[in-house]
C-alpha cells in the first residue's frame, strides 16, 4: 500500500535598473541594509524566580517560529494581549536559566482583528540550542532552537517529498523510510478514448491522495523547482539523501528529471501533443496495483510540456548534452502543434514557452511572440496579474540570446515596483507578512520577492523572505506550524488542510522560498 506525504490527508529605497543575471541586459548592483540595533536590556537577575517552562495549552501570547532561528540572523517575537508588558524574558528550556532580557516595542494593531500586538527582537541571543520566551501577564511561548544549519534539514525534507511520492519504482527504506514500498503502477495504461490502444507512462510523482499524476500540476511544480536552482544553485546540493545524491549533479535536477522522463512517456510520438494525465481507476482495491487510464491530450498539458522541457534543456546542457537536446526536440513539436491549433497571441502559456524556447534557441521564431506580448496595451496588468506572464518576462530578462535594451528596463520597473509593494505590506503588518489567511499569496509574493533579491540584494528583503518563513512555522495569530509536523502545535493538531509539505505546488514555492535563507 503506498504510503507517502502527499497521499496524507517598497522597502523605501532607490532601485537602480540593473541585473546580476547574465543577461542581454545584464548589470550588477548591490544594496544593504544594516542591522537593527541591539534591544537587549541591562538588568540579568531572574525577573521571576521559579519561572519552568510548560507546553501552553492555549494559544499562546507569545508567537515564534516553533522551528526555529538561525544564529546570525534576525530573531523576533510577536506578542498579543492586553496590558502588555515592557520586558520579556528568553530561558534555556534545558536549565530553565534566564539567557535573555529584551524590550518590547510600541504597539501595533492587527488591522485584521483589532488585536493588539507588540514585537520583541532578541537578535544579539547567538548561543546555539533549545529556548522558550516568558513574558509577565502572558506566560510562555512555545519552545524554539537556534541553530547555524536551522533550515538544511526542513529543506532536504521538503526536497525528499517528491521523491517519496515517484510513481514505478521500489522506494527502499534507506531512503524513504515509513514512506518505503515495492514499485507500482508498472503496468501498461490504457487510452481512455480507446481502451485497446496501450501505453507506457510509468514514472512521475504522485500529486493526490488517488496516486494520479497530472502534466499541468507536475509542470507546473517542476517549474518552480528549476527556476529556485536558477536564482540560487549554490543552495543546491548533492546530498538530499536520494538514490541519486553524489552523481555530481545537484539533487533537485535529479528530481526534476525523473518527472522529465515520464512527461516525456506522455507525449504523442505522431502529433507531438502531450496527454493530460495518468489516473487511477480507483477499483477499491490497492491503489498501487489499480489500473491506470490517460486522459486525452490537451493544449495546456501540451504548452505546459513545451515551456517545461525547453527550461530543463537550457539548464540541463551543462550535465547531459544529449538529454538536454531531446529535450528541445520534445519542447519544439508541442509548442508547433499548439501555435498550429491555438491563436498564440491570446494566450499566456504561449507567452511563457516562447520566452523559454528563446533562451534555448535564439530563434526569431519566438521572439515575434515575445514581442506581440511586449506591445500590448495592457502588458504592465498582465505582468501583475498573470503568473505566466510574470515568468515568461523574468526568463527574458534572463536570456543570454539579443533582447530589447528598453523592454528589459520595463520589466525591471514593473519587477521592482511589485516588490516594493509586497514589501510595503508586509511592512505595515502586524505579522510581517503580506496575507495572513492564504498560504499560496504569501508564497508567490516570496517568490517575486526571491527574484528581486537575486537581481538587487537587499538585506532587508533577506529579512522578510525569512518572517514569512517564521509566519508559516509557527509565528501566526493561530500559532500552528503550517510546514512541519514534529513541533509542540502543528497542523495535525488543528484540522486545518494537510500541511505545506503535502501539497506539491506549495511545497515547490516554499523550497524556492528556503533556497534564500537556508546556509
Amino acid at each position: 500500500m503506498i504510503r507517502n506525504k502527499f497521499l496524507k490527508n517598497g522597502l523605501s529605497m532607490a532601485l537602480a535598473v540593473a541585473m546580476t543575471f547574465t543577461t542581454g541586459c545584464a548589470g550588477n548592483s548591490a544594496a544593504t541594509n544594516e542591522t537593527s540595533a541591539s534591544e537587549q536590556e541591562t538588568p540579568k537577575a531572574d525577573p521571576a524566580p521559579g519561572v519552568v517552562y510548560e507546553v501552553p495549552t492555549v494559544v499562546p501570547g507569545a508567537l515564534i517560529d516553533q522551528n526555529g532561528y538561525r544564529t546570525g540572523a534576525e530573531k523576533s517575537v510577536i506578542f498579543r494581549g492586553e496590558n502588555l508588558p515592557d520586558v520579556f524574558y528568553v530561558y534555556n528550556l534545558d536549565t530553565d536559566e534566564l539567557e535573555y532580557t529584551g524590550q518590547m516595542r510600541d504597539e501595533v494593531i492587527d488591522k485584521e482583528t483589532g488585536e493588539v500586538t507588540r514585537q520583541g527582537y532578541f537578535t544579539d541571543l547567538t548561543t546555539d540550542g533549545s529556548y522558550y520566551i516568558y513574558a509577565d501577564t502572558i506566560g510562555s511561548s512555545y519552545s524554539f532552537r537556534i541553530q547555524n544549519d536551522l533550515y538544511d534539514e526542513i529543506f532536504n525534507e521538503a526536497s525528499k517529498t517528491y521523491y517519496r511520492n515517484r510513481c514505478g519504482m521500489n522506494l527502499s527504506d534507506s531512503f524513504a523510510g515509513e514512506d518505503s514500498h515495492a514499485a507500482c503502477h508498472t503496468e501498461n495504461a490504457y487510452l481512455q478514448e480507446d481502451p485497446s490502444v496501450t501505453l507506457d507512462v510509468t514514472g512521475g510523482w504522485h500529486l493526490d491522495a488517488q496516486a494520479d499524476r497530472d502534466v499541468a500540476q507536475g509542470c507546473r511544480i517542476a517549474q518552480n523547482l528549476l527556476l529556485a536552482y536558477e536564482m540560487n544553485p549554490e543552495k543546491m546540493g548533492d546530498d538530499v539523501g536520494i538514490p541519486e545524491s553524489g552523481n555530481g549533479v545537484p539533487d533537485i535536477l535529479d528530481e526534476i528529471k525523473y518527472e522529465i522522463d515520464w512527461l516525456i512517456k506522455m507525449q504523442d510520438e505522431r502529433t507531438g501533443g502531450v496527454y493530460g494525465s495518468a489516473i487511477t481507476t480507483g477499483d477499491g482495491g490497492d491503489i498501487s496495483q489499480s489500473k491506470v487510464e490517460v486522459t486525452p491530450i490537451t493544449m495546456e498539458a501540451t504548452i505546459r510540456f513545451a515551456a517545461l522541457l525547453a527550461d530543463f534543456s537550457y539548464h540541463y546542457q551543462s550535465f547531459d548534452p544529449d538529454f538536454a537536446t531531446r529535450c528541445l526536440k520534445c519542447a519544439d513539436r508541442a509548442y508547433n502543434l499548439f501555435v498550429n491549433t491555438e491563436d498564440v497571441n491570446k494566450s499566456a502559456l504561449c507567452f511563457h514557452a516562447a520566452a523559454q524556447l528563446y533562451r534555448a534557441t535564439g530563434s526569431t521564431d519566438y521572439e515575434k511572440v515575445l514581442t506581440a506580448f511586449f506591445g500590448k496595451a495592457d502588458y504592465s496588468t498582465l505582468f501583475n496579474e498573470d503568473e505566466d506572464i510574470f515568468l515568461g518576462s523574468i526568463t527574458y530578462i534572463s536570456t543570454s540570446q539579443k533582447v530589447n535594451v528598453d523592454i528589459c528596463s520595463t520589466i525591471m520597473k514593473l519587477l521592482m515596483k511589485k516588490a516594493s509593494k509586497i514589501a510595503q505590506a508586509a511592512r505595515n503588518s502586524a505579522y510581517m507578512v503580506t496575507d495572513t489567511s492564504d498560504h499560496s499569496r504569501i508564497l508567490d509574493d516570496m517568490r517575486v520577492i526571491t527574484i528581486t533579491d537575486h537581481i538587487i540584494y537587499n538585506y532587508e528583503y533577506t529579512t522578510i523572505i525569512e518572517n514569512h518563513a517564521h509566519f508559516l512555522m509557527g509565528r501566526n495569530r493561530e500559532a500552528v506550524n503550517y510546514v512541519t509536523d514534529n513541533t509542540e502545535h502543528t497542523y495535525l493538531e488543528t484540522g486545518e488542510g494537510t500541511g505545506i509539505m503535502n501539497e506539491p505546488l506549495l511545497n515547490a514555492k516554499f523550497i524556492f522560498m528556503l533556497s534564500v535563507i537556508k546556509e
